[in-house]
């Protein structure tokens, strides 16, 4: 959808985009992995949602060791999931449903079998000596400072042959790209050129804030002790030099303007840590920057309260930052498959079905684009997965006291049968009984289903100008109501949410009902919500 304030360049902005996890989406092989061709073939599900476009998660030659943030080849496809001719016709029907294509693009690091790096530890001097980020010991022989792994142990593996250790910020197996290097970054720019030649439109950059350090590998200095259980040495520190530093802004500006040579790319960055938001905030600021930003305000929430999303889109209110550069676009997920599904963190068992319509109806009224993961359009929980049968490292490494990620990463249910309808084989992770019970066929089949409801809350947002580019303004929010207005040249829509399982007093003005489920011109039930053009 073209907006006629922005133009056709900035098709993205109040976008509605979903989330494809390619190994979990569709098989067609009967493997029991995800592939290509599957996404190719689950094409008419996404575009009949009414989303703008998919974000596919990684799908290059990998030896997946982390399932595809791992990469051994920025340029092909592993074969576990096809074969260029085969990325191309998803791209073919995607553009020919009016989808965009967005894919991932991991800068940060390698896998430790990409020819770069295999040429890196072999010495000391050569064309890519210097392409990763390598150290000398301390005198006693222990790694060069204190820095640490998001996966458990030191962010330093000593490499014999080099005689020297490489960081990596996550699995040893990803060692982490000298992205400070001007080489290195023509690299990278050259592999995203490799997919814009190929006709993608936009790109989502994995942990885009970890891809350059502190030349000077000063220690991390400790973090205070908050409370929370800390169970990885990775949550004792502050990320003051591994990561977050200011030689980042003239590269991301390097990566939007190779983008702009291609005209109506959208580049949106995932940025993490303790404190993300001011690195959004410049990462974004200005035409000269990134389109967008999401961090981790929802994604690993153990409650939805009115307050976090009061805060949240305080953050945002599209004002001149401090530097007077316009504020960039924020982007909003409440789960990914790094994250585990909200269902299951936010609601008891019993309530699941009225709080995942209001969950879609939430995420669908708030400033920003809204990225909806395979399988929330259905109201699929949190797969149990024992643990001889996990695949995720972190979970593996942290266990029992990391929930693991694969339980969000289960394959999409298309028929309530064994294996899901996903594979004709067996499925890579098991698929829950509950969560087949949540079928595409059989939500299809029913006019009542979470997933007809999604598709009238995409609807409606496509067509309102105030709910996909509007301001917000708060009108009332306490423990449980959340109650605010969205506005855009005239059009007023105002938005209330119970987020409570009981029910709440909420009075509104008179107006056209746009959406409504429990609602009352005096009370929300339990999760009940409304929308109305005012």
């Amino acid at each position: 959808m073209t907006d006629p304030e922005w133009g056709p360049a900035e098709w993205w902005r109040g976008a509605a985009i979903y989330q494809v996890y390619p190994r979990s989406f569709r098989d067609t092989n009967g493997d029991g992995i995800g592939d290509l061709a599957g996404i190719v073939a689950g094409l008419d599900h996404i575009a009949a949602l009414g989303v703008d476009a998919l974000w596919i998660s990684p799908f290059f030659t990998s030896p997946m060791r982390d399932f595809g943030y791992d990469v051994a080849d920025y340029c092909a496809v592993d074969p576990m999931f096809g074969t260029l001719a085969d990325f191309d016709a998803v791209i073919a029907k995607a553009h020919g449903l009016g989808l965009k294509v967005i894919i991932d693009q991991v800068f940060a690091h390698t896998s430790d079998q990409h020819a770069w790096f295999a040429a890196s530890r072999g010495a000391r001097e050569g064309d890519k000596a210097d392409w990763y980020v390598w150290a000398d010991p301390r005198p006693d022989g222990s790694p060069p400072n204190n820095w640490q792994s998001v996966f458990g142990g030191p962010a330093w593996t000593w490499d014999a042959r080099r005689g020297q250790y490489y960081m990596h910020t996550f699995l040893r197996e990803q060692p982490q790209l000298n992205v400070a290097n001007p080489v290195v970054q023509d690299a990278l720019l050259a592999a995203a050129r490799f997919w814009l030649e190929r006709g993608v439109d936009g790109f989502r950059l994995d942990a885009l804030n970890h891809a350059m350090h502190d030349p000077l590998l000063r220690d991390n200095p400790p973090a205070p002790d908050d409370g929370r259980v800390r169970s990885r040495p990775f949550d004792f520190q502050i990320k003051r030099y591994s990561q977050s530093q200011p030689g980042m802004i003239p590269f991301v500006e390097r990566i939007r303007a190779l983008c702009d040579e291609f005209g109506a790319i959208h580049l949106v960055a995932e940025i993490g840590g303790d404190d993300p938001l001011p690195e959004m905030k410049a990462y974004t600021a200005g035409p000269a920057r990134l389109s967008s930003a999401y961090g981790f305000d929802f994604l690993y929430a153990p409650e939805l309260t009115p307050a976090m999303i009061v805060r949240a889109m305080g953050h945002w209110q599209g004002l001149p930052g401090a530097d007077g550069l316009a504020e960039g676009w924020p982007s909003w997920a409440f789960e990914n498959h790094d994250a585990p599904r909200a269902v299951s963190r936010w609601c008891a068992p019993e309530h699941r079905d009225a709080f995942a319509r209001m969950k879609i109806a939430l995420l669908a009224a708030l400033r920003g684009n809204i990225i909806v993961y395979q399988g929330e359009e259905l109201g699929l929980e949190q797969d149990e997965i024992a643990f001889d049968q996990l695949q995720d490292p972190e979970a593996i490494a942290n266990w029992p006291l990391t929930l693991s990620r694969d339980g969000a990463r289960t394959p999409l249910p298309w028929r309530d049968e064994p294996g899901g309808g996903f594979t004709t084989g067996t499925p890579w992770l098991p698929l829950g009984k509950a969560n087949r019970g949540r079928a595409v066929a059989a939500q299809e089949a029913d006019e009542g289903s979470l997933l007809h409801h999604t598709r009238r809350v995409l609807a409606l947002r496509q067509a309102s100008r105030a709910l996909r580019m509007g301001t917000f303004r708060l009108l009332a929010a306490d423990a449980a109501l959340l109650y605010f207005e969205r506005h855009c040249d005239g059009e007023r829509v105002v938005c209330r949410f119970n987020l409570s399982d009981a029910p709440v007093a909420s009075e509104v003005s008179a107006g056209k009902v746009l959406l409504a489920s429990g609602a009352s011109s005096a009370e929300l039930a339990s999760y009940g919500f409304e929308w109305r053009r005012v």
